[in-house]
Parts: structure tokens; sequence; C-alpha cells
């Protein structure tokens, strides 16, 4: 990720306004704006996911899609998020006034799931992202971090790659974190039948 040069913090209506028509995705921390470079073993993961959770989607007939990009605005004045895989509830669509303009969402209940996959800006995806997708009351948050970059505090000692997933629990996110060798265990897919080697491998091809 890179920061881009700024006089002053800005605002989340001022980031959209800014917001370039270009191939490159940015996202605003606490008024700084920050250009996305996901390497390519990122991608495949998330890549991966996407093909995965579809599947699901499909096979379980839920009403929920995966866009291929979306803004999430959290309760944070001067902060935007681009998630790497976000599933959306269609029948909360209708209510978020920015999606038809800005593919925006502002409410929690329209994403029942969101992933982010750590690449170097991890204390953003084990941080701010934690804190402000559980204000949002965003019921599953998983973090993948399949280059073991998080703090010891975060994913343990030794450090592996782990996935972690957080869920909404009486309005708080309780933690439970997966390595090789174990069965992810989703509220949003409860049959679904994803273990990190799985999705760790995906980087191999």
């Amino acid at each position: 990720m890179v920061t881009t040069p700024q006089i002053q913090p800005i605002s989340f209506e001022e980031f959209l306004e800014w917001y370039p028509d270009n191939e490159q995705s940015y996202e605003l921390i606490e008024g700084v704006i920050v250009e996305m470079f996901p390497t390519g073993s990122h991608e495949d993961i998330s890549g991966f996911l996407i093909a995965e959770l579809n599947l699901e989607i499909r096979k379980q007939k839920l009403p929920y899609s995966i866009p291929k990009n979306c803004l999430l605005k959290p309760l944070a004045p001067r902060s935007g998020y681009l998630p790497d895989v976000a599933v959306i509830n269609r029948k909360y669509i209708k209510e978020e006034p920015l999606w038809e303009k800005s593919s925006v969402i502002q409410n929690g209940q329209t994403v029942p799931l969101v992933i982010e996959v750590v690449s170097t800006n991890w204390r953003d995806d084990y941080g701010h992202k934690f804190v402000e997708y559980e204000a949002m009351g965003i019921v599953e948050y998983w973090i993948v971090d399949y280059r073991a970059l998080g703090a010891v505090r975060y994913i343990g000692k030794p450090k592996q790659p782990t996935i972690t997933i957080c869920q909404l629990i009486e309005r708080e996110y309780q933690m439970e974190k997966y390595v090789k060798g174990d069965r992810l265990k989703s509220i949003i897919f409860p049959e679904l039948k994803l273990t990190p080697d799985m999705i760790f491998q995906a980087t191999d091809s």
C-alpha cells in the first residue's frame, strides 16, 4: 500500500468526489488516502475465496452476492474500506442510499461477511477494520493472514499462517483462530467445508 500525499485529512464524502475512474484501488484510513497494491498471492487467495463462496451461495440458494468492488462506510467519518471479499445480502441492498451511484455500503446488516487478506497493512486489518466492522454490526469478519504477518498477540507463537474468524455475539466480536489441519466454522455459511490448508494452497498453482 502507498499513502497518497495530502495537505490535510479529508472526509469520506470528499474521498468519494476525489476517487478517480481508473484501475487503481484506494481506501480512506482516518482521513488519509491509501493506494492499494495487492500481490499475486494476495489476489490468488481472494479469487479462491470468492469462487468457493459463490459456489456455496448457489448450492444453498442464498440471497447473497459478491460484488467485484464495493466501499464500506464505517461509523468513523473519515474512513472508507475496500474489502477483499464482501458478501452482500440482496434483501437489504435497496436500503443503501449510495449503492446505485457509488457502490457504497453503510449498513452492517447488508454485509453479513467481510474478508480481508492480510498484506503489509496488517495493522489496519487487526486494528481499525476490526473495530469498525464490529461497530457496523457486520456479523462475521475473516482475517486471512497467509504470510503470518500479524503480531504475536494476534496469531500466537510460533507465528504461522492463520485465519481469524470474528463473529458478532452480543455486539462484540468473539475470535477463533484456525491453522492448517483445522476446519473453518462460519455462522453465515454453516455448511461450508473449507480448511486453511485449501485456502493457503491457492497460492501454489
